[in-house]
């Protein structure tokens, strides 16, 4: 059985929508997935924002969902990290570098055009090696920073939008491109 986490800023939106989406996907589909969310600045124990759970509840989801903080044990426990944002990301991989062949965003880990597949494998590769330089207090060589910036130029966003402190419909549209990758991740495992 796969272990995919979530992860996203405060645990409140975006990544428990993907995690209660997902478990309810693949259980229509009969892929045998657990699935968990966390936030890089979660208060452990906060309940899921309301419009949030509205949106959960037009698809029929009743899960008690409640924040919780990104943590080693949960790192660990996944096969799978896949993040909402570039940032969330980043944050993951400078926290945990050893999880960097695992973490992904969710719309990166769902693309599928080659180009951009092969930018961001060199792209983890050069941040990966850019933390471990920076935890041994190495600098990063100028050539390595200056193809860093060339292919971040290069990629498209794979960032999911944010609702917080939106409308019920900024969380639909967020539901929405959430639902969307879901269904392609699915398509993939």
């Amino acid at each position: 059985m796969k272990h995919i986490l979530f992860v996203c800023t405060g645990n409140t939106c975006r990544s428990p929508m993907a995690e209660a989406l997902l478990r309810k996907l693949a259980t229509e589909r009969g892929i045998s997935l657990e699935v968990r969310s966390a936030g890089v600045a979660a208060m452990e124990g906060t309940s899921i924002s309301h419009h949030a759970e509205a949106v959960l509840r037009d698809h029929e989801i009743y899960d008690s969902l409640t924040s919780s903080s990104l943590r080693s044990e949960t790192v660990e426990w996944s096969d799978l990290i896949l993040t909402l944002t570039g940032s969330h990301k980043q944050h993951v991989i400078h926290n945990f570098p050893h999880a960097a062949d695992k973490t992904f965003t969710l719309k990166e880990f769902t693309e599928d055009d080659e180009r951009v597949l092969k930018d961001l494998q060199e792209l983890d590769s050069l941040y990966a090696s850019w933390e471990l330089k920076r935890a041994l207090g190495q600098p990063l060589e100028n050539a390595e920073r200056e193809r860093i910036i060339e292919i971040q130029q290069r990629i498209p966003s794979f960032d999911i939008s944010d609702p917080f402190g939106g409308s019920k419909d900024d969380y639909d549209i967020t539901a929405g491109e959430i639902r969307t990758a879901l269904d392609r991740l699915l398509d993939k495992l």
